[in-house]
């Protein structure tokens, strides 16, 4: 596929009018009450709610979800002269191992964005916490300006016995994404986060997943081996396209990982061809991000990262290898090295043209216009570049018409796509 043409894809094709009302700014009281859109591989249209997700995702196939966990991410520092300083924690420096880092008990370091900066000029912040009964001060100090005009920030605690997992649970609060136009509210601790959140690292939820209730999760459990994988949502997510074209528009990058036993699941199923389902974009990418680590390890690259286009530079758009040996290799480097859960990197770039190898299927929220994620959802409707009106356009027009809820707190789609 030409790498020239995909950059040149223009993001304002990518615009619709999203009126503020239509943005919910809460979930429903019951999470699967919401309504559900679904689109099947004929392009047939119906209205479900998602409670009715059971019946509606193929039997005898996989569902993937993303279990990561949804931190404290923003913790607030008042001075004595009453500024209130904000830092927003974007990834682990020193420890970069994410549950080395939770487990820390005396300082370590982060990427954060700061608030108010203009008036953190010199000198450490401190917070007065209670921690199981006992009094415990964090300092936070700042270091060197990084990329995207985050800081180096160094957390240091008084009471070594105290881990940096509980100094967040403490300290901080639930970072809700900047669109809902609102403060973080003592529901949000419960309510951002999906019914199996697990591993600690996102500062945004995969939200896709947040309409499962214990009970519809176990229904599916019934016809679908669910299987977990864990990507760490940055702030990244939230970041809107400010170029004209993709090409100018730099990916964050997030950290993946996923166990020898959930990769032999997937196998399995390519194997079989019994169908993949992703629950929300996060899964997607991870999915999506696994064959290009396999045909890295096959040519002796151990880095175990995807860049941005690495998709888009094999020839005539077709990998030297195949998804199934890709996912062979993996699990062949796993067992050689004894690693029993693969870390990775990706910043892929899903958009129009990508060619798609492991997702069947897709459940996924409504997105931002202008959004990353709107131009993978193309991506997976359109998988032929000839349509006079995008799919998912006419997707989002019917929605709007018919009251459905969009971003984060919004309703759901279920995209099922064709066997490629």
């Amino acid at each position: 596929m030409d790498t020239t043409n995909i950059k040149n894809i223009r993001i304002a094709d990518f615009d619709y009018p999203l009126p503020d009302e239509r943005i919910a700014r809460h979930p429903l009281s019951q999470r699967d009450n919401c309504k559900l859109f679904v689109r099947d591989s004929n392009g047939v249209v119906e209205h479900h709610l998602f409670s009715e997700l059971p019946g509606l995702i193929p039997a005898g196939g996989i569902m993937v979800c993303n279990d990561t966990r949804v931190i404290n991410a923003r913790i607030e520092f008042e001075k004595s002269t009453g500024s209130r300083i904000e830092v927003f924690m974007l990834e682990p420096l020193q420890p970069e191992d994410y549950v080395l880092m939770f487990q820390a008990r005396k300082e370590c370091r982060w990427s954060c964005l700061v608030g108010n900066l203009k008036r953190w000029k010199q000198g450490s912040l401190e917070k007065e916490l209670i921690i199981d009964g006992k009094k415990v001060i964090l300092r936070a100090e700042r270091g060197e300006r990084r990329e995207g005009n985050a800081h180096d920030i160094r957390f240091s605690w008084d009471d070594h016995s105290i881990t940096f997992a509980s100094i967040v649970d403490a300290a901080g609060y639930i970072p809700i994404p900047p669109y809902l136009k609102r403060d973080s509210e003592a529901a949000d601790t419960e309510d951002y986060q999906t019914i199996y959140a697990k591993v600690k690292g996102s500062v945004a939820a995969p939200t896709a997943g947040l309409h499962f209730t214990p009970s519809l999760f176990e229904e599916i459990r019934k016809t679908t081996h669910i299987v977990p994988l864990t990507l760490h949502v940055g702030a990244g997510t939230f970041q809107p396209v400010k170029s004209e074209e993709i090409g100018d528009h730099p990916m964050h990058t997030e950290v993946f990982s996923i166990s020898r036993e959930a990769l032999n699941a997937i196998l399995d199923a390519k194997e079989n061809c019994r169908p993949v389902t992703a629950i929300g974009t996060t899964s997607v990418r991870t999915l999506e991000s696994l064959p290009y680590i396999g045909e890295a390890l096959t040519a002796g690259d151990t880095s175990l990262r995807v860049s941005q286009w690495q998709p888009y530079k094999q020839e005539n758009g077709s990998k030297r290898v195949s998804t199934i040996e890709a996912l062979k290799t993996i699990v062949r480097y796993m067992d050689k090295n004894q690693i029993a859960n693969l870390v990775g990197e990706t910043s892929i770039m899903i958009c129009p043209g990508f060619k798609w190898s492991i997702v069947d299927n897709i459940v996924t929220n409504f997105h931002q216009p202008q959004s990353t994620l709107l131009l993978l959802v193309s991506a997976f409707l359109d998988r032929e570049d000839n349509m006079d009106i995008p799919t998912w356009r006419t997707i989002y027009n019917e929605a709007l018409s018919k009251d459905y809820r969009f971003l984060s707190y919004g309703d759901a789609c279920l995209f099922l796509g064709s066997r490629q």
